[in-house]
């Protein structure tokens, strides 16, 4: 292989490189959120997003490039949480599938590839924003595309100068964000991909990194795992496991004897000797002879044998039997399939009653304070035994997510709702009219969110400035759906200025979900103040029982 070329073997210790380093930093990234919130969370969507990839990648073994171009991407795909992990993957995405082909990588096709996971990625997100993750992928592909063709005796300096310019053009990405600029961060998102640049030259460097977490433990019968293709046909049906204890120390020309009389009659043989004791393994067709040569060292002790192929027969009726089970089950659920579903994201037991009183069938746990994934969604898809299933995200960080649950379904229509807010979940559940079909009545729900105008009331984990309004690590915020409405060290103080922030002319109803944080006399004292406050609205009070949030406050 050329010192110009990187072979699967290469592209995957660079690979986890990448998705070790973004780890190394999640919390760091974490920090550069701009809403000073108790849960920033783009190093960890991220982190877990390259997880779930590197983890697929580390346990192949010896993979081509296709083998390898697959696991990133399913990986990546199914791992994705919250925004910026969804555009991860979607940028993971594009570059596999313009190597997938390929047996090695030069410059050329690396370029390429950039430049085709940015297309996928821009795709994926209905209105990209400048100075964001998008930005610093964008310019990396364009500096890749303009360098490609340039004389090297390496690739050292290929990748060298792709990341110089993702850090510059990160460096600039206050000046195309104001929001990034007043608080005094650069993108997070853009953040974490240039510690995936940085962690992909150090594997290309040959930097020394642990890899250890995205293997797969091993069971405590590893030893006797059967492998599909054994299982197609066993060569060797028993499974011989002994002790020799030992009569006198082996030399270390018995030790390579033994060895190769096993590899005469078996494969998988594992032989480790002390000064004492030999522990012997071995697949065979002749245990006893591998137990007559043990004899000739020593007694022999724990002898066991397995009839592999006795259990392979096993294996095969219990798995029909479970697959004749599950068919049977399957088609059952078809027999019983309703128009429609509903699936919501929820935190909290009381927000979740509330969401089950109204017809949700599927809640996923989840929220601000940690994004389900598009593996998530996908299983909630596979529970709700409907044609149509509406999902509310109920976040704006988790929409991006349920969008690519949605595109990887191929059974079911699947109708994403945006919903940004448990308010606006609740508002378009109710909305729904089962004589309508899907659209309409997408239609209906996204005329009633838009109705709804949302407060969020949580402290502040650090100082910033944010919304011309000075916050310090401690204070209470109220969030609206647009920015910071209030600031103050009274929780209740802060929740009755979001409220008037949010109130007009038109206002109708208040509706208030209270947190694990507040009493009952907490909350009652603030329902009190409302109803003085506000007489010509109708005030409704639930206990919601999340966290991180101290109210969540909605006014329609």
């Amino acid at each position: 292989m050329s010192t110009r070329t990187i072979d699967a073997q290469m592209m995957t210790r660079m690979f986890l490189a990448g998705a070790k380093n973004l780890e190394s930093k999640k919390e760091w990234i974490n920090e550069l959120n701009v809403f000073p919130v108790p849960d920033g969370d783009t190093g960890t969507n991220m982190t877990l997003t390259i997880t779930s990839a590197a983890t697929e990648v580390a346990n192949l073994e010896n993979p081509d490039m296709e083998a390898l171009a697959k696991a990133i991407s399913s990986g990546s795909l199914r791992g994705a949480r919250g925004n910026s992990g969804v555009i991860l993957s979607q940028l993971l995405r594009g570059f596999t599938r313009a190597i997938q082909k390929a047996e090695v990588l030069d410059q050329e096709m690396i370029a390429l590839a950039m430049e085709k996971g940015v297309e996928t990625a821009y795709k994926a997100v209905m209105k990209p924003k400048e100075g964001t993750i998008l930005t610093v992928a964008r310019e990396a592909a364009a500096k890749a595309k303009e360098i490609a063709f340039e004389e090297y005796e390496d690739l050292e300096p290929f990748f060298t100068q792709i990341l110089a310019h993702a850090e510059e053009v990160l460096s600039r990405t206050p000046d195309m964000l104001p929001v990034l600029k007043e608080a005094g961060v650069v993108d997070s998102g853009g953040q974490g991909l240039v510690e995936v640049y940085r962690g992909i030259l150090d594997g290309y460097l040959g930097k020394e990194v642990d890899y250890s977490q995205f293997v797969a433990p091993s069971s405590g019968r590893a030893l006797t795992k059967i492998s599909k293709e054994a299982e197609e046909d066993i060569k060797f049906g028993y499974c011989t496991e002994f002790i020799i204890l030992l009569n006198k120390p082996l030399t270390e020309e018995e030790e390579m004897e033994f060895k190769d009389f096993l590899n005469s009659i078996g494969d998988s043989i594992v032989v480790v000797a002390d000064d004492e004791i030999v522990k012997v393994h071995v697949h065979t067709n002749h245990p006893g002879q591998a137990f007559e040569k043990g004899l000739t060292f020593g007694a022999l002790s724990r002898m066991k044998v397995d009839n592999m192929r006795e259990e392979h027969q096993e294996k095969l009726i219990k798995d029909s039997e479970r697959l004749a089970k599950e068919q049977e089950e399957n088609d059952k659920k078809k027999k019983t399939m309703k128009d429609f579903g509903f699936i919501a994201v929820s935190a909290g037991d009381g927000l979740s009653e509330i969401f089950r009183e109204i017809g949700v069938d599927y809640l996923i746990e989840g929220g601000q304070t940690m994004n389900p994934s598009t593996e998530d969604m996908l299983q909630a898809i596979s529970k709700v035994h409907a044609k149509t299933i509406f999902i509310f995200p109920n976040n704006s960080n988790i929409i991006l997510a349920a969008n690519q649950a949605r595109d990887l379904t191929e059974d079911k229509e699947i109708i994403v709702v945006p919903t940004k807010t448990i308010p606006q979940g609740i508002t378009a559940m109710i909305s729904f009219v089962a004589e309508k079909d899907g659209q309409q009545n997408l239609q209906d729900m996204m005329e009633a969110i838009s109705q709804v105008k949302t407060g969020q009331i949580t402290y502040a984990v650090r100082d910033t400035r944010l919304d011309e309004k000075e916050i310090h690590q401690g204070d209470m915020m109220g969030i609206g759906d647009k920015g910071i409405l209030a600031v103050g060290k009274s929780t209740e103080d802060v929740a009755m200025d979001t409220v008037a922030a949010l109130v007009d002319e038109s206002s109708e109803v208040i509706s208030v979900y209270y947190g694990a944080d507040i009493t009952e006399d907490e909350a009652g004292s603030f329902s009190h103040k409302l109803e003085e406050s506000y007489p010509e609205c109708e005030i409704a009070f639930n206990c919601g029982g999340q966290p991180i949030y101290s109210y969540i406050i909605s006014v329609e």
